[in-house]
């Protein structure tokens, strides 16, 4: 269930859902869709953001970057965690799986994909239906949770850098994918620890 504190920002869209389900295999799920919006908006402490939803069967679930747990973690994922596990060796992070609910729920992490939805193998399809909303969204967050810093990683995600208030806020990246070179050994999750505090990045 979306939590009441996004209750200004929910009411001033109205979504067409079943448009986009009626003539394509569509990922997440309907249900998983807003499943990011369950927790307060006031306690997340870091938005990390993510550009598409995955575009394979049963990988999206609502969540930036996690699949659930009987899915293989997909590369930027498994980079991700290879990062965390360089940065924090004493914590003995052990990754068994690819779902990162917890992040959001007990962290209060907030793993935001600009588009929300996305066409089987089909990667940005929706993204021009959901970047109005969710670029509303980054913003509603930046004006009313002053502490809440912006992992931004990769040149998509940079670009929403305007729609955050407190630049001082944002944590920039390259991104998590093998594509990209740089981000193993970027030292970027202990950058977000030095502004907010430790987080326990286990799943």
């Amino acid at each position: 269930m979306i939590h009441e504190s996004w209750k200004p920002i929910f009411d001033n869209f109205k979504f067409d859902i079943d448009t986009l389900y009626s003539n394509n295999i569509v990922y997440p799920p309907k249900e998983l869709i807003f499943r990011v919006f369950e927790i307060d908006m006031n306690k997340i402490k870091v938005v990390i953001l993510g550009q598409d939803p995955y575009h394979g069967i049963n990988q999206a679930n609502g969540l930036s970057f996690s699949v659930s747990e009987n899915i293989k973690i997909p590369p930027s994922l498994k980079n991700i965690f290879k990062e965390l596990k360089l940065e924090y060796p004493e914590r003995n992070y052990e990754f068994n799986h690819g779902n990162l609910e917890r992040w959001l729920y007990e962290e209060k992490i907030f793993l935001l994909n600009c588009s929300l939805t996305v066409i089987d193998s089909k990667p940005a399809s929706h993204i021009k239906f959901w970047e109005h909303f969710t670029d509303k969204i980054i913003k509603y967050i930046s004006e009313n949770n002053n502490n809440c810093i912006f992992l931004l990683l990769g040149n998509f995600a940079k670009k929403k850098s305007k729609f955050i208030v407190n630049q001082d806020n944002i944590i920039y990246g390259i991104h998590p994918s093998p594509l990209a070179r740089g981000f193993i050994g970027s030292n970027i999750f202990i950058k977000v620890e030095n502004k907010v505090g430790i987080i326990n990045w286990s799943n």
